[in-house]
Parts: structure tokens; C-alpha cells; sequence
């Protein structure tokens, strides 16, 4: 399985990961699956890491944390005490 077949993505025709909805769509709703390549793949792009990195900051989800200690694993500059947009799971 790929990003491309992700149940993350149910409501998309297509993987764009230029698009910040999808990155999020991913980051908040994909599977294990889905985490290691968009990791892999972050791994290899640096411009999609900064893009994933800002999503992160930027867009409340449930594991900002395991986010940014993945990011700074593979060279991304993360402060850990930036200002997270809160996750509300009980409004889901």
C-alpha cells in the first residue's frame, strides 16, 4: 500500500502532497502505513519536511510531539517549546 491508497485521503481524487489539507489529512487520519512513507519521503525532501513541520505548528493534531521528534530525526530544526494549536479530541 501506498500514500496514493491511503483511507486518510477518502475524501480526495488524488495524492497532492503540495497541499497543506492533505499533509494534515495524513498527519491527523493515516495509518502507521502512511506515517513511515511520508517520513521516508520527508527524509529525502527537505522542502516537504519544512512544509510537514509548518503543518505541525500550524494545524492542531493528536501526536505534534512524535511529529517533531521525527522531523528533528532527520534534520529538521524543531523547537520543542513552540507554541502547539491545541488538539480537541472530544469535538471529533
Amino acid at each position: 500500500m501506498t500514500l496514493e491508497d491511503s483511507r486518510a485521503l477518502w475524501n480526495r481524487s488524488r495524492l497532492d502532497l503540495s497541499s497543506d489539507e492533505v499533509l494534515a489529512q495524513l498527519l491527523d487520519r493515516g495509518t502507521v502505513d502512511d506515517w513511515s512513507e511520508l517520513y521516508a519521503r520527508c527524509a529525502q525532501e527537505p522542502a516537504l519536511r519544512a512544509r510537514v513541520h509548518q503543518v505541525v505548528l500550524s494545524v492542531p493534531l493528536p501526536l505534534p510531539h512524535f511529529w517533531l521528534a521525527l522531523l528533528r530525526s532527520i534534520g529538521e530544526p524543531v523547537d520543542f517549546d513552540a507554541r502547539l494549536p491545541r488538539y480537541d479530541a472530544a469535538a471529533l
